[in-house]
């Protein structure tokens, strides 16, 4: 027999109000006793009555066969306000009894629930199969109709079998179960307290009465004593997390586009970092502590060499030239013949060519897969796919922290969501304007136009250098430091003037969209800086190793690459100062402006991978380069956030920042340093070393070191003959390295599909909601038109009892 819900109308006056779910009492009442009528309906009806009609079929009935609100049916929902459905009062019974709408509303219902849970957590260990129980012992669904009758099971007894449940859980288990309880302390303070047994009830007694023994009492202050260090080390670690202040407040006042170039910033930071401790501690620590004696007398300090890199720290662990080739700590005659120092009796045995060679080898590696891996945790982060229809409402009801209490704190997380949203509206009405076939054939002929300036005035800056610096070659001396700058000056002076060309030559592209504006200006910076650094790369390697023939080469491109850090770190001070700073004071006193100068993200990004570059062209020459890169990033930090704070304003027309920084992770893995390291592979593999300085000075590439400790080890005996296998199938095999990168590309383009892989996942999880939710709706319309069909088929014959009646 089919069952159908008969749920007759309650009349009710035009003033009363439809049932509330926040009234318990009521709907529970109301719920059990639809329960008793449908129960006594169906065992009045008979099976006669059964029928096709009678039954509740969960199919779409077809157009014009009575489905609710189809035209022409037998039945049209009414509507209410705003368009929806007008259920009737007792299908409002039924919704305000979902579980959804009572759990976490009511105490007795949050404790019923817990109680199940309860017994599922002690029954589960000890509870036999189903398949091995009788079918009279088996769980009826018709035993949860007594947890929705409050007059049966009071919120008293349910808490009393709450507690019987609980005595018989473990302190661990009832301790855990009554933290996730969402009810007051004070109730579950009394839950705990009714929930001891007798021998906790007297040890808690005791304990309360100071009868502890000593071993409690030592044991409960170590746990005490552990627990508060562990806070108090996680509380530290977290404000210790360099910058948090400062960059909540950029974020919060400027916006994320903004915040990125910061975060990047401690990026660079961090690298810099992990590339100089394998440094210090295998090269320039050990070199530090067995100074070799040196060749010429040291030069007085002049304060000339902070600019120039060369002088007094041309003799100091600062550069290549310093470290010796020598097995340290050993006694060592001068060689006659030129070659290599004998090995002496006793003494470390640190051969430093081998060393110096190996750390930088490992050095780049981990950077590589560091970089590898953020390159590939920032796609996953930023291009994570999640519902951008309801992110407005979820930032303004669900992103305040209530934990915040002072007032900086709550006006800096009320100005971070006023960014947010700025930045999520500004996304949200951002629409490409259709145009016509006129005029898309003059924005192209403008974009090509503008890009051939571009690249016409990056060729321009070219040539420039490579003139400039063959230039150089015949003219300046080596000995002249002061005219030494010269290079580094015109080559600074065009990566400041260039970017303004092309953002005024931008101008005039009028993009409609901020976001390709800032890409399409990265795209055309990173060329320009690519190009020149290309150029003197060439110049480095190739025309100046030949025309300084005996004498250190590598101290000279280690002193160039000092010269032009600085000389970029003393132009981006330039450019703070007149570009952000006097731009600001003309715009307020004289053109009586109240509009500040923006942050320019494109110029200062490629500015921080164009430095970062040089460091990585330059740490075989200068192993403490990458400590004066850290110096410079520290420094920068702070002058730029104050720059901001004071000189610039936000972007007027804000956008969001959601795939920056794996854009400029990319940028730094892929032209940076994938051109560093093919400049350093071509130095070790292909370079002969001076035979002046160094700890290669004997050899005739720095490769070759490898070779001979190789050939020493195949001579030392069996043992250690495993090294120079790793050392020929793994090193000197080009398909390892080519396996390597291939892997570190797969890690990449899996990473890539798993992303993709999740996007489709959730698009069909969105999906899969929609259709359930308009499978419910399907239900309650079905239910609603069953309820009316039987109160207006119940109706004639109410009529004829009350006429029998009277």
């Amino acid at each position: 027999m089919a069952f159908v819900l008969n749920v007759p109308e309650i009349p009710e006056d035009s003033s009363s109000q439809e049932p509330s779910p926040y009234d318990e009492d009521e709907v529970h009442d109301s719920f059990h006793q639809l329960i008793r009528e449908q129960s006594q309906w169906v065992a009045a009806a008979g099976p006669e009555t059964a029928g096709p009609e009678a039954g509740l079929e969960l199919m779409e009935r077809e157009p014009g066969a009575g489905t609710p609100g189809a035209p022409g049916g037998g039945h049209q929902s009414d509507l209410g306000p705003g368009g929806a459905p007008a259920y009737s009062a007792a299908t409002l019974r039924i919704l305000a009894n979902m579980p959804s709408r009572t759990i976490g509303r009511s105490r007795g219902a949050i404790i019923s629930q817990y109680y199940n849970r309860t017994i599922r957590l002690r029954r589960r260990s000890s509870r036999p199969l189903l398949s091995a129980m009788g079918r009279s012992a088996r769980p009826s669904l018709r035993s949860h109709d007594l947890e929705l009758d409050p007059m049966a099971y009071q919120e008293e007894e349910k808490r009393s079998l709450l507690v019987r449940e609980l005595q018989g859980l473990t302190g661990a288990q009832r301790d855990h179960m009554l933290r996730r309880m969402p009810l007051s302390l004070a109730e579950k303070r009394c839950l705990r307290e009714a929930s001891e047994t007798a021998r906790e009830t007297w040890r808690g007694q005791q304990g309360r009465r100071g009868v502890w023994s000593c071993c409690s009492q030592f044991k409960y202050g170590c746990v005490l004593a552990l627990h508060n260090l562990g806070l108090g080390l996680l509380s530290g670690l977290h404000a210790l997390t360099p910058w948090r202040y400062a960059l909540k407040r950029i974020g919060g006042q400027f916006g994320s586009s903004v915040l990125s170039y910061f975060l990047f910033l401690k990026t660079l930071l961090a690298f810099n970092a992990l590339l100089l401790l394998p440094l210090l501690a295998f090269i320039v620590g050990v070199q530090a502590a067995f100074p070799p004696s040196p060749p010429h007398p040291t030069p007085a300090f002049t304060g000339l060499e902070l600019l120039t890199g060369g002088g007094y720290f041309t003799h100091t662990v600062m550069y290549y030239g310093y470290y010796s080739n020598t097995t340290l700590n050993q006694q060592c005659a001068p060689p006659l013949d030129g070659n290599q120092c004998t090995r002496g009796e006793g003494g470390l045995p640190y051969n430093m060519p081998l060393a110096y060679l190996f750390t930088m080898g490992v050095a780049f590696f981990i950077t590589c897969i560091t970089l590898v891996y953020s390159m590939s945790h920032s796609f996953g982060e930023s291009y994570r796919v999640g519902s951008t229809s309801g992110i407005h409402a979820i930032t303004v009801f669900c992103s305040w922290d209530y934990k915040v209490t002072q007032r900086w704190a709550s006006r800096l997380q009320q100005n971070n969501l006023r960014t947010q949203l700025k930045e999520l509206l500004a996304e949200w009405q951002l629409r490409l304007v259709p145009r016509s076939m006129w005029g898309q054939l003059k924005r192209v002929a403008v974009l090509g136009l503008v890009w051939l300036l571009c690249l016409g005035t990056t060729m321009g800056c070219a040539m420039a250098v490579y003139t400039f610096s063959e230039l150089m070659i015949q003219k300046v001396a080596t000995s002249q430091e002061a005219a030494l700058l010269t290079l580094p000056l015109v080559v600074s002076l065009i990566n400041l003037v260039a970017p303004y060309l092309y953002r005024g030559l931008a101008a005039l592209e009028r993009h409609e969209s901020p976001v390709l504006e800032v890409y399409v200006a990265i795209c055309r910076n990173l060329i320009l800086k690519m190009v020149i650094l290309g150029i003197l790369c060439y110049h480095w390697l190739g025309r100046r190793v030949r025309a300084l023939k005996g004498q250190c080469w590598e101290d000279f491109v280690g002193q160039e690459l000092y010269r032009f850090m600085v000389m970029d770190f003393i132009f981006m001070l330039v450019d703070t100062l007149f570009g952000e700073l006097v731009w600001r004071l003309i715009s307020e006193k004289k053109l009586k402006r109240r509009q500040k100068p923006e942050f320019d993200i494109a110029r200062n990004v490629l500015d921080l991978i164009y430095g970062q570059t040089l460091t990585w062209l330059g740490v075989l020459f200068s192993p403490l380069l990458p400590a004066m890169q850290i110096l410079k990033l520290l420094l920068l930090f702070y002058i730029k956030k104050t720059s901001l704070m004071a000189n610039c304003q936000a972007p007027r027309r804000p956008w969001l920042a959601s795939h920056m920084s794996t854009v400029f992770m990319t940028l730094l893995c892929f032209p940076s340093f994938l051109g560093a390291a093919v400049f350093l592979r071509y130095a070790v593999w292909q370079v002969k070393p001076s035979s002046m300085c160094g700890p290669f000075q004997t050899l005739d590439t720095m490769y070759e070191a490898g070779k001979v400790w190789v050939r020493r080890l195949e001579g030392a005996g069996p043992r250690v003959s495993w090294l120079s296998w790793v050392h020929h199938y793994l090193l000197e095999n080009t398909f390892f390295i080519f396996l390597v990168s291939a892997l570190l590309l797969a890690v990449i383009y899996l990473n890539i599909q798993v992303v993709k892989g999740q996007r489709k996942v959730i698009c069909l999880l969105k999906e899969q909601i929609s259709n359930e939710g308009e499978d419910k709706i399907f239900l309650i319309n079905k239910l609603h038109s069953i309820y009316e069909k039987k109160e207006r088929s119940s109706a004639p014959a109410q009529i004829r009892d009350a006429q029998e009646t009277l």
